[in-house]
C-alpha cells in the first residue's frame, strides 16, 4: 500500500476513538481486491439505485472519506467500516481505495461497523436490533454495556431488541419499510396472533398512522375485556379464559415481554418471561415502583 497524507480523515474521530490528529489525517492507498468484506457487517440490504448514485459520485469526485480496514496478513485486509463505499468503488471500476489501517478484534469490528451505520442512518430497525443481539450473545455484554458502546440510551437498546419478538411477516414489513417502528411497537403489544395479523393488514391496506393503529388496538382490547368481564360474572368464581388472555395482553404491552396467566379453578399463577439478568432488573423496576 502507498501512504498518503490528506484531509480525507477529517471527522473520523467519532468512529476512531483514541486516534491522534496525525493518524486521523493520513491514509493509505490499498488495492481494492485485497480487501474482504467485514464478517460482522450488520447491514444486510443495500439499495441498488443509491449504490449506483454513489458510484457515479465516486467516478466524478473520488472517495471523500477513507475506508477503515484491519490487516489479516500480507496484502490481505478485512473491512471494518465503509461497506457502501467499497461496493460503489468496485462499481466505479477503481483499482485502489484510500483506507485507514486499524488493529481491531471481532467485537470492535462489529461495534465500529454498527456505529458507522447508525450514525449514517443506514441500518433499518431490524438490522440494528440483530446487531445489538449479536453483541449480547457473542460477546456476553449487557444491554447497558451495549448502550454505552453505541452511544444510545439503554431503554432505546431494549426497545429496539424487542423488535426481534415480532412474527416473521411483521419483521419483513419493518425491514422493507412497509411499517414503522411505531407500528411495530403497537403490534408487539398484542398477544393474540390472529388479532395481531388483522391489525397488520389494517395498517398496510388502509395506511393507518401509528395513532390510528393504537386506537384500533385499544378498541379491540376494550371490547374483549368487557366481554370477558361479563362472562366471568356468570361463572362460579373462575376467571374466564378470554379475560385471562386480555389481562396477559395488557401485561405484554406494559412490560414489553411475554406474559401469561395460567388458571386452575380459582387458583392460578402469573408467568412473566425475561431474556437476561439485565432484562429482569428492568421488569422489577416496572413492577416495583417506589
Amino acid at each position: 500500500m502507498t501512504k498518503r497524507a490528506s484531509g480525507l480523515g477529517k471527522g473520523l474521530g467519532s468512529l476512531l476513538p483514541g486516534s491522534d490528529e496525525n493518524n486521523a489525517g493520513s491514509y493509505l492507498l490499498c488495492p481494492i481486491d485485497t480487501i474482504s468484506p467485514n464478517t460482522y457487517q450488520p447491514r444486510q440490504k443495500m439499495n441498488d439505485a443509491a449504490l449506483q448514485e454513489l458510484a457515479s459520485s465516486i467516478t466524478e469526485k473520488g472517495i471523500l472519506q477513507p475506508l477503515v480496514v484491519t490487516r489479516r496478513g500480507e496484502n490481505d485486509y478485512e473491512l471494518i467500516a465503509g461497506e457502501r463505499r467499497l461496493r460503489a468503488a468496485k462499481l466505479a471500476g477503481l483499482c485502489e481505495v484510500p483506507v485507514i489501517l486499524r488493529e481491531a478484534g471481532a467485537q470492535e469490528r462489529l461495534e465500529l461497523a454498527l456505529i458507522e451505520n447508525i450514525q449514517r442512518q443506514n441500518l433499518n430497525p431490524l438490522e440494528e436490533a440483530e446487531a445489538y443481539q449479536r453483541l449480547l450473545d457473542e460477546f456476553d455484554l449487557t444491554q447497558e454495556e451495549v448502550a454505552v458502546q453505541v452511544g444510545k440510551e439503554r431503554s432505546t437498546v431494549a426497545n429496539t431488541l424487542r423488535l426481534l419478538n415480532l412474527p416473521e411477516y411483521a419483521r419483513d414489513d419493518l425491514a422493507g419499510g412497509v411499517i414503522s417502528m411505531g407500528h411495530a411497537r403497537v403490534l408487539l403489544g398484542i398477544e393474540d396472533d390472529v388479532v395481531r395479523r388483522k391489525l397488520r393488514d389494517e395498517i398496510v391496506n388502509k395506511k393507518l398512522s401509528v395513532r390510528q393503529a393504537e386506537e384500533w388496538a385499544k378498541k379491540v382490547k376494550d371490547k374483549a375485556k368487557n366481554a370477558a368481564g361479563r362472562r366471568a360474572k356468570k361463572g362460579k368464581g373462575d376467571l374466564a379464559e378470554s379475560y385471562c388472555k386480555t389481562v396477559s395482553s395488557d401485561l405484554v404491552s406494559y412490560l414489553g415481554t411475554k406474559s401469561k396467566i395460567v388458571q386452575n379453578g380459582q387458583r392460578g399463577k402469573l408467568e412473566i418471561e425475561y431474556n437476561s439478568p439485565d432484562d429482569l432488573q428492568r421488569l422489577i423496576g416496572l413492577i416495583i415502583r417506589k
